[in-house]
């Protein structure tokens, strides 16, 4: 385990890992099932205890994602983890009911999104606002009455790529909507990597006041070279859950110049630094890191796999 500096006080993290969808859904070579059945499974040995492993969209349309049941049939029945798949739509949520028929294990967790400007929700899942915030009711009611646990992240929530600034009160107005609607966690994503941490502080704690009763994550892309700064930001703002990406992999591929999410290594390497727990193990996420680049033919974009964990020089007496 990565060198820590015990802070007292401290609440610790959880960390979900989006490499195996959100990473990989952006990567023009397609990743065979096997390659990101064995991503998963190191990614639990380090530790990671919710991974988003799957995406229930139209596999023309990404194509990366067609394989996505394959991948649940062959992930471990663990009791310890969590499984998310995610759903845009209600026929999403159906695939991820039915990966649970005849006794299957399947998913845990229905990942709904809503995006918060009309024009990239036109573009990325065919709705208006209005329309997301319509079909998003009754996937959450869906994935409940089904077993799934309802949660949903608000996409563009910083900044979108079509419409350029966000209003918070939209933010704001929409989390309570959805936790009104029976979501147990809301997530605030920054898709394209324009948030700061001022906005980051301002907003995710406006959200968590409007919403005390429901769980808040945080979804950073690092574009803009934020993404880490965001996340401690959010943390410290309330944020009990912190979404990020196997080495610093990702972009969506109906957002101009989107790249990829915080890395989970640089993450928890700042996170094991503040004394902040989650329950990861550094050194294995980074043999995980060097492994997918063995996949992937090319370096991964985090800091950690180049650098390696810091560990201080013991100075004798």
């Amino acid at each position: 385990m990565g060198q820590t500096v015990e802070t007292a006080g401290i609440r610790a993290v959880q960390v979900v890992e989006v490499g195996a969808r959100d990473g990989l859904q952006n990567e023009k070579e397609v990743i065979g099932t096997a390659d990101k059945v064995e991503m998963l499974n190191r990614l639990m040995a380090a530790g990671v205890r919710r991974l988003e492993v799957a995406s229930f969209v139209n596999p023309a349309r990404v194509p990366q994602m067609a394989d996505g049941e394959a991948v649940i049939a062959a992930l471990p029945d663990r009791k310890d983890v969590s499984y998310i798949g995610l759903c845009l739509n209600k026929r999403g949520v159906l695939r991820a009911l039915a990966t649970r028929e005849g006794g299957k294990r399947g998913v845990d967790e229905a990942g709904c999104v809503l995006v918060a400007s009309d024009t990239f929700g036109q573009r990325n899942q065919g709705q208006t606002i209005e329309e997301g915030l319509r079909e998003n009711r009754e996937m959450l009611r869906l994935a409940r009455e089904g077993g799934l646990l309802p949660q949903v992240t608000i996409s563009a929530a910083f900044g979108c790529p079509f419409e350029g600034e966000v209003p918070p009160e939209r933010i704001v107005a929409l989390a309570k909507e959805l936790a009104e609607a029976g979501a147990v966690e809301i997530a605030l994503a920054d898709t394209i990597g324009v948030g700061v941490p001022q906005q980051v502080e301002e907003l995710a704690g406006r959200v968590r006041e409007a919403i005390p009763g429901v769980r808040l994550r945080a979804h950073f892309h690092n574009t803009r070279g934020t993404g880490i700064a965001n996340a401690w930001v959010a943390y410290r703002a309330g944020a009990d859950v912190l979404d990020s990406s196997l080495g610093g992999l990702g972009g969506c591929p109906f957002a101009p110049k989107a790249t990829g999410n915080i890395a989970t290594e640089d993450l928890v390497y700042m996170l094991n630094r503040s004394g902040v727990a989650t329950g990861l193990d550094l050194e294995t996420l980074i043999a995980t890191n060097h492994w997918f680049e063995g996949v992937l033919g090319r370096p991964l974009p985090a800091m950690l796999g180049k650098a390696g964990d810091f560990r201080p020089v013991e100075v004798a007496a």
